[in-house]
């Protein structure tokens, strides 16, 4: 279970630290942790959520109801780097989640946010409930809930609740962080973001993004690189804000499974994002229920090292959509497979796709110099039932999963696929029927 806790507000930075670190000591007293573990080994975030709200000391004092325009600047801000969506979420995200991004649950929001954006701009000091009248239609999931949203509004200024206009803006797409450094930190950079678009809005259309939001931005590499130019872009703007203060959420967000070297040439696998759908309803006893399909993993492949040229990769016999980092000599792409199996989940026929099987193919030769193994269970065929008591026996389950000096023996065919029109940076081994 989870447990919430609603904390004071903090009216300065010494505030927030002293508020943060004590919430977390006492909850450690109380035998209360900030993460868990999965039945494969991995550690993640609680499931409950690091919600942070901004806001005034009284509503009329809201630097989001005095200066809409900062509103405007952080929806826009978020919509045009998706790290900040996926870096700091649980391990549900997507268009069904509890915290969408704007353009994950009605396609059509976009162009309206815009016509919506364009009416603050010319209305000169708009009243609170024209901004909430504006926007509290579109910062919704796609069942209409105006709580379950990246950007929560509903206690901003609401006209049908005059008890809940308080003009707070909830942030919903944080979990919650390990480390009290990491929350922290976190809250940093939000007080940075307001402070940089108090003195410089930030207007700009926005960003159609379409497939390319799950395609490129839920893989490590693209997640890190979107993040660098944030933080380029706040250090530009005076504000002495560094990468390396967020490289622990890079680490627990997306751990490393291993690594192999051969010939020089390195690969990584590591642990990316994927999706999870809710599926439609299904009658249960004299009820109804949704279940969501968690059956699907991703995990993103590095290959680097000299003379590339002449090795690519393949997973399960196919060749990954390698593409250039822009560090020399460095390669990306990820893989999506079907992990587990359930009772309900999205393409039932389609079994699972593990143990994933990894081979660096030297192209003049097409045969593996080498290759490693991706389980998502105990390779001996144990399987897991219960979850690991500590972090130790997950490390341990992590670890046995990624096999080393695999490799596919003969002829292996490397011919290119066809592209996915849609996901080229990533293979989707739903895609191939397999015997």
């Amino acid at each position: 279970g989870v447990v919430e806790a609603n904390i004071h507000p903090a009216s300065d930075w010494l505030s927030l630290v002293d508020i943060t670190t004590i919430l977390y000591e006492e909850a450690a007293a109380c035998g209360l942790g900030t993460e868990k573990y999965t039945l494969d080994g991995r550690t993640v975030s609680t499931g409950g959520g690091s919600h942070l709200t901004i806001g005034g000391v009284t509503t009329n004092d809201s630097p989001l109801l005095r200066r809409p325009d900062l509103l405007q600047s952080l929806i826009t801000y978020w919509q045009h780097h998706p790290s900040l969506s996926y870096l700091f979420s649980g391990e549900f995200v997507g268009p069904t989640s509890q915290s969408p991004r704007v353009d994950e649950a009605r396609h059509e929001s976009l162009y309206e946010l815009e016509i919506a954006f364009h009416q603050l701009e010319n209305v000169k000091n708009p009243p609170p409930w024209l901004i909430d009248r504006l926007l509290r239609d579109l910062l919704i999931d796609v069942t209409g809930n105006t709580h379950r949203a990246a950007f929560c509004i509903d206690k901003l200024y609401p006209v049908a609740t005059p008890k809940t206009q308080l003009g707070l803006l909830e942030f919903r797409s944080f979990s919650m962080a390990p480390h009290p450094q990491m929350s922290l930190v976190l809250g940093l950079l939000v007080r940075t973001l307001v402070a940089r678009f108090w003195q410089q809005p930030y207007r700009h259309n926005f960003i159609r993004w379409g497939s390319t939001l799950h395609d490129r931005f839920l893989l490590p590499h693209y997640i890190e690189a979107d993040f660098q130019s944030v933080i380029t872009d706040l250090r530009e703007a005076g504000y002495k804000i560094k990468l390396e203060w967020f490289q622990p959420f890079f680490a627990f967000r997306f751990p490393i499974y291993g690594e192999i070297v051969c010939d020089g040439v390195k690969l990584e696998i590591r642990h990316a994002i994927e999706p999870w759908h809710v599926l439609g309803e299904e009658a249960i006893g004299i009820g109804t229920a949704r279940y969501v399909d968690s059956s699907m993993d991703r995990a993103q492949v590095r290959l680097s090292g000299s003379g590339l040229g002449h090795y690519t990769v393949t997973c399960n016999g196919h060749p990954l959509p390698l593409q250039p980092t822009g560090i020399a000599g460095e390669y990306v792409a990820g893989v999506r497979y079907r992990a587990r199996k359930f009772a309900y989940q999205l393409h039932p026929a389609i079994a699972p796709h593990v143990p994933l099987q990894f081979d660096i193919v030297d192209v003049r030769t097409k045969r593996s110099i080498g290759g490693c193994s991706l389980y998502a269970t105990d390779p001996t065929g144990t399987y897991w039932t219960t979850l690991p008591i500590n972090g130790h026996e997950a490390n341990s389950r992590m670890v046995s999963r990624f096999v080393k000096n695999t490799h596919t023996p003969g002829e292996i065919d490397i011919s290119p696929l066809p592209p996915n029109p849609d996901y080229p940076l990533n293979l989707d081994l739903r895609r191939f029927i397999t015997s």
